[in-house]
């Protein structure tokens, strides 16, 4: 592996490939507009229509924005919880049960564990929501709802590492979760109610609504 030499080299080494990681992912983000289509709105009717819980899956990093989004889902008002797929084939399919939606994340709409759980999630009458780049995978065509991030090359020097890909899946997690929330109605008071811990609990105690 090459190394730079002397101190100034390095930091600006550093700064630049710093540099090219934002200038990356602020690219992926600007796209990602472009992608708020039927597929993004389909995917918050059936949240909003959800008579059960909302399921959120992945593994690996996919399963990182995955875990954030069902925490954010809870915090603004919709029962949600998230599911590892790799345990999900081992019992925790248990916790999932018919009139709930799954959220499934892989950015390439092939990973193993999480295509392998479509058909018994068919079998129990789950809706499905994929959030995917593979726009012609199983997994978005199987999906009652399929959003794509758009996000073609990641934001590492070596294109690989998950980067601007779980960036934009990040934000648009963010964005299901926001708009679900404003559409159902959840005001300060729901959120203080659920938030009563913390620095963010105390500052809703002490300034209650008007």
């Amino acid at each position: 592996m090459a190394r730079t030499t002397g101190t100034g080299d390095r930091r600006s080494a550093l700064s630049r490939a710093a540099a090219e990681v934002v200038t990356r992912e602020l690219d992926a983000l600007t796209r990602l507009e472009e992608r708020l289509d039927d597929g993004f709105l389909d995917a918050c009717e059936l949240i909003l229509d959800c008579p059960g819980r909302v399921v959120c899956i992945g593994v690996g990093k996919s399963g990182i924005i995955a875990r954030k989004l069902a925490a954010s889902l809870a915090s603004l008002g919709t029962p949600a919880h998230f599911v590892h797929a790799a345990e999900a084939v081992h019992g925790d399919l248990g916790m999932i049960v018919p009139g709930d939606v799954c959220v499934l994340f892989s950015h390439s709409g092939t990973t193993a564990e999480t295509v392998a759980l479509l058909p018994a999630l068919e079998r129990g009458g789950v809706r499905v929501i994929a959030i995917t780049d593979g726009r012609d995978s199983v997994l978005a065509q199987r999906a009652d709802a399929t959003v794509c991030p758009g996000v073609e090359e990641e934001a590492d020097h070596l294109g690989l590492a998950p980067t601007a890909s779980t960036t934009a899946a990040l934000v648009l997690a963010d964005a299901i979760a926001v708009a679900v929330a404003r559409v159902r109605g959840f005001a300060r008071e729901d959120f203080a109610a659920r938030h009563p811990g913390g620095a963010l609990g105390a500052a809703l105690a002490s300034d209650p609504p008007d």
